[in-house]
């Protein structure tokens, strides 16, 4: 049988159709990354009249600062805290709805609609629950004898935004494990089940090893969201405090940059940020990836 190809008469055709997205992509991902670049190797007087070339001291400062270390430490704990969190909860309620007959489309809208909430207004939802003066959670706390404080209690402040962080992810995270739980074969399941499997083992080893293409993409992209976007959440919240416990890579790029008109700090702090999101992604394409069986 012979297939029929679309063709274009048009020799610029094809070109039209892919300038919208290459001048889009040209003018807010390259260009602004080009000019962090320039950036991060020059510096500014105090009253921003004159730029000079000082090559990699930026960089070197910032290894040197005890600060900047700190916020790496606690970024590294945000991103583990926060894709841990949301990818386990997200599995649990797919495998729960999976299960459902009845309901499972209602479930599943509910499920998803905190995906439309911005980062922002997440980060406030969570601000009001938590808050030590009018939270409902705090005083379910201070009934069991736990006094909730994240204005004063860095590991407080940090659960707080991991909370907020992962319940945005949730959603996202459950699309793709309840499709794939979906496209899972039955028939291996019955067969397990007539060979004495319990569900637990059924679960752990055949649903889940097939799951691993998508618990390998969901781990790469919560990653990159735990460190790019959630500067909103951490704004709304805690600000990168108490004592920076929360002033993780992302909002300390911001603060140095915009509040403190450090420009060229800033700019060699997007760079390491960048360079690390991009060396973590390609170390789990090369490493893990092999054990991912699709």
């Amino acid at each position: 049988m012979q297939t029929k190809r679309t063709t274009f008469s048009g020799y610029w055709l094809p070109y039209a159709l892919l300038a919208p997205q290459v001048i889009i992509t040209l003018i807010f991902f390259i260009w602004p990354a080009g000019q962090a670049l320039y950036q991060s190797v020059l510096r500014q007087d105090i009253f921003g009249l004159r730029v000079t070339f000082v090559g990699l001291d930026n960089f070197r400062r910032l290894m040197e600062d005890p600060l900047y270390l700190n916020s790496m430490q606690m970024t590294l704990v945000f991103a583990v805290g926060t894709t841990v969190l949301s990818m386990a909860l997200a599995l649990l309620f797919a495998v729960m709805v999976n299960n459902m007959i009845r309901s499972r489309d209602s479930y599943s809208t509910l499920l998803v609609w905190p995906y439309a909430v911005a980062p922002a207004i997440a980060g406030v939802l969570w601000w009001f629950i938590f808050n030590p003066s009018i939270g409902i959670l705090p005083y379910m706390l201070d009934m069991v004898g736990y006094d909730w404080n994240h204005r004063r209690s860095g590991t407080d402040a940090m659960i707080l935004v991991i909370i907020a962080a992962a319940w945005k992810q949730i959603s996202y995270n459950f699309i793709f494990f309840l499709a794939g739980l979906q496209s899972v074969p039955q028939s291996l399941i019955e067969a397990a089940a007539i060979d004495g499997a319990s569900r637990a083992k059924r679960f752990w080893t055949i649903v889940f090893p097939l799951l691993s293409p998508i618990t390998f993409f969901l781990l790469v992209v919560n990653i990159v969201y735990a460190m790019f976007d959630t500067f909103g959440i951490i704004h709304a919240t805690t600000e990168g405090g108490p004592a920076q416990a929360t002033n993780i890579l992302v909002y300390k790029v911001y603060r140095d940059g915009f509040v403190g008109l450090n420009l060229g700090s800033s700019a060699a702090q997007s760079v390491i940020l960048m360079t690390i999101v991009i060396a973590l992604t390609v170390i789990q394409f090369r490493y893990i990836e092999r054990r991912v069986n699709y």
